[in-house]
C-alpha cells in the first residue's frame, strides 16, 4: 500500500518547521570488525574441514615406517539469505508535498533499516554462541565446552564454569586459545587477536587492556595483559550484542568467521501506470557464519 495524503498530513500544511524522527546516526560496518567478507556466486557455499595426520610414532629399528591417513572432517554451510524492503509514495502525495523531496528522504529512512538488519544478523551469530539449537558444521554450538575432534576426543572454546569478564577469566581464555588443538590433537599455535564486548562491557574492557597496573587490586603488580600486549587489537564495542555479560576473545585462526555477500545492496525505484505510485526498494543477498569454531573463545558470564 502506498503512503498517502492523510498518512503525511502534517507536510502538506503550510509553516512546518521541521520535520524529525528519521536522521539519526547509526552503528554501521560493525560486523567488519568480527567477520571476513567473501564474495560468491551461488546459492550457498560449503567450506569442508580438512583432517591431517597425527603425532609421529617411533620407528623401531629394522622395521617399516608407519603410514597415517587424512580424511575430511566437518563441512560448514552457508545459505543466503535475501533481505529486502520497499515503499511506496501515492502520486498525490509527491505532487503536494510542499517542503521536501519525499523519496529522497524516505530512502534514507530504508537505507537505515537495511544496515540495522545486517548488524543485527551479524550480531546472532554471537548472540547464538551458547545455544545448542544453532549448532556449527561439527554439530554443536559456536561456544562449547565439548567440540567433537576427528581424531577423538574434545576441545573447550567455553569455560568449564561460566565467568564475567575480568583478569582472571581473559588470561584463562588467553591461554585456552595458546593450547588449542587440531582434529588430530595436534596443539594449534594460535593467539588471541581482539576482545569484543557489549556496550555493558567497555568500560571493564578499557580498564582491563589499558591499565598498567593490575585492575581492582591494592597490589603493586603490572598488568601482564597489557604488559605483554596479549590481546594485540585491543577490544570492540558491538552494539548488537544482546547479553550484557557475555564477551568473545577473537583468535588469529584462518577460516574462522565468514560473511558472503551474494548481492551487493542495491535500490532501485519505478513509477506504476495504473496509480501513477512512485515504489521504492532496496535489496541485498548475504550469509554469515563461522567454519572453524577455534576463531573465538567466549563466555556468556556468570
Amino acid at each position: 500500500m502506498a503512503i498517502n495524503r492523510a498518512q503525511l498530513a502534517k507536510e502538506l500544511e503550510p509553516g512546518l518547521a521541521a520535520l524529525f524522527g528519521q536522521e539519526y546516526n547509526r552503528y554501521e560496518n560493525e560486523h567488519a570488525e568480527i567477520f571476513e567478507t567473501v564474495s560468491s556466486d551461488r546459492a550457498f557455499e560449503e567450506e569442508v574441514m580438512i583432517v591431517g595426520f597425527g603425532n609421529a610414532p617411533v620407528k623401531p629399528e629394522g622395521e617399516g615406517v608407519s603410514f597415517d591417513n587424512a580424511s575430511e572432517g566437518f563441512t560448514a554451510r552457508y545459505s543466503h539469505e535475501t533481505v529486502a524492503l520497499a515503499f511506496a509514495l501515492s502520486e498525490e502525495a509527491i505532487e503536494d508535498n510542499l517542503y521536501d523531496r519525499l523519496g529522497a528522504r524516505y530512502t534514507k529512512a530504508l537505507a537505515r533499516s537495511m544496515s540495522h538488519t545486517k548488524q543485527v544478523k551479524a550480531a546472532n551469530v554471537l548472540n547464538n554462541a551458547f545455544s545448542s539449537s544453532f549448532p556449527g558444521g561439527d554439530g554443536v554450538e559456536l561456544c562449547s565446552t565439548a567440540h567433537p575432534l576427528t581424531g577423538g576426543g574434545t576441545f573447550a572454546n567455553e569455560p568449564s564454569t561460566d565467568a564475567d569478564l575480568n583478569e582472571t577469566s581473559l588470561e584463562d581464555a588467553i591461554i585456552k586459545i595458546s593450547t588449542f588443538v587440531d582434529d588430530r590433537g595436534l596443539i594449534v599455535a594460535l593467539q588471541p587477536r581482539k576482545l569484543v564486548v557489549p556496550p555493558q562491557l567497555q568500560f571493564v574492557a578499557d580498564r582491563l587492556l589499558q591499565s598498567p597496573g593490575r585492575v581492582g587490586t591494592s597490589d603493586n603488580d603490572i598488568n601482564a595483559i597489557n604488559n605483554m600486549g596479549s590481546i594485540p587489537e585491543g577490544y570492540v564495542v558491538n552494539h548488537f550484542l544482546t547479553d550484557p555479560d557475555a564477551f568473545f576473545v577473537l583468535s588469529d585462526v584462518p577460516d574462522g568467521f565468514k560473511h558472503y555477500e551474494r548481492s551487493p545492496l542495491q535500490t532501485s525505484m519505478e513509477g506504476d501506470f495504473d496509480t501513477g505510485n512512485v515504489r521504492f526498494k532496496a535489496r541485498e543477498r548475504y550469509s554469515f557464519g563461522f567454519s572453524n569454531p577455534r576463531c573465538v573463545f567466549g563466555s556468556k558470564g556468570a
